[in-house]
C-alpha cells in the first residue's frame, strides 16, 4: 500500500462537534433558542439534503441553503436562508477539534505512505479548519471537491485526484473515511480498496459494503502493515 486516501470531516477532525458549535451561535443570532431537539431536528435535515447531493438530485448551493430554509420553515421563523448560511460558514471556519486519535494516527502514517486529503466542502471552510489544525504539512496534496469539480462519491471526483498524483496506481491505494455514502461508495466507485471509519458500531449496510472497517483510527496503521 502506498497512496492513503483519508476524508476530513468525522475522520481527522471532529465536524460533528464544531458543527454544534457553528449552529448554536448562528441559530441565537437569529434569536432561535438551540435546544437538542432543534439541532437533532437540524442534523436529518442536513443529511438528508447532502444525500439528494451525492444522488445526483440537488447541487451544492442548493444543499447549503435549503438545509436552513427547511428547517426554518418548520420552526415558523423568518430569515433569509442565504444570510443564515453565510453566518454558519463563518462560525465553522473558526477553529478545530480532533476526532481521537488523529494526530497520533498523521503522525504515524505520513513518513510511510502518501496521504492525501480527500473531501466535500466549501474551499474557505476546510482550508481555514486545516491550517487551525496544522496537518496541512503530513499530506502530499488536499483535494477539495468544489475545486475539484465534483463531489464524493462520483467517479469525476476521483479521477480529477488520481490525474493530479504522480505515478498513482489504484491497486495500491485506499480510501478511508466515517461515510459509507460518500467515502465507501466512492471508493467502490472506482475500484479503490476501502476502510470504513465506524467509532458508533453502526450496522453495515449490504448495498455499500467496505473492505475493512475500523472503530478506533489507532487501528489503522496495522492493518496497513498487514495488506
Amino acid at each position: 500500500m502506498r497512496f492513503i486516501f483519508l476524508d476530513l470531516d468525522d475522520t481527522i477532525l471532529d465536524f460533528h462537534r464544531a458543527e454544534r458549535q457553528a449552529l448554536s451561535q448562528t441559530l441565537r443570532h437569529f434569536h432561535v433558542d438551540p435546544t437538542d431537539a432543534v439541532l437533532d431536528r437540524y442534523h436529518v435535515l442536513n443529511r438528508r439534503q447532502w444525500e439528494l447531493l451525492e444522488e445526483g438530485k440537488l447541487t451544492r448551493p442548493q444543499v447549503l441553503v435549503r438545509r436552513f430554509q427547511l428547517l426554518f420553515d418548520e420552526l415558523g421563523v423568518r430569515a433569509a436562508p442565504q444570510e443564515v448560511c453565510q453566518l454558519y460558514e463563518e462560525q465553522l471556519a473558526q477553529g478545530h477539534f480532533f476526532v481521537p486519535g488523529a494526530q497520533e494516527l498523521l503522525e504515524a502514517l505520513h513518513t510511510r505512505y502518501e496521504l492525501y486529503l480527500a473531501t466535500n466542502g466549501t474551499p474557505e471552510v476546510q482550508n481555514s479548519r486545516i491550517e487551525s489544525a496544522g496537518i496541512a504539512r503530513y499530506f502530499q496534496n488536499i483535494f477539495i471537491s468544489e475545486q475539484m469539480g465534483a463531489y464524493k462519491p462520483s467517479p469525476a471526483f476521483f479521477h480529477a485526484c488520481f490525474a493530479a498524483i504522480p505515478d498513482f496506481d489504484a491497486a495500491e491505494a485506499m480510501m478511508v473515511g466515517d461515510s459509507l455514502t460518500s467515502d465507501i461508495r466512492g471508493a467502490r466507485n472506482v475500484g479503490l480498496r476501502s476502510c470504513w471509519y465506524n467509532p458508533q458500531y453502526l450496522p453495515p449496510r449490504p448495498d455499500i459494503p467496505a473492505d475493512y472497517t475500523i472503530g478506533a483510527l489507532p487501528e489503522l496503521p496495522p492493518l496497513l502493515e498487514r495488506l
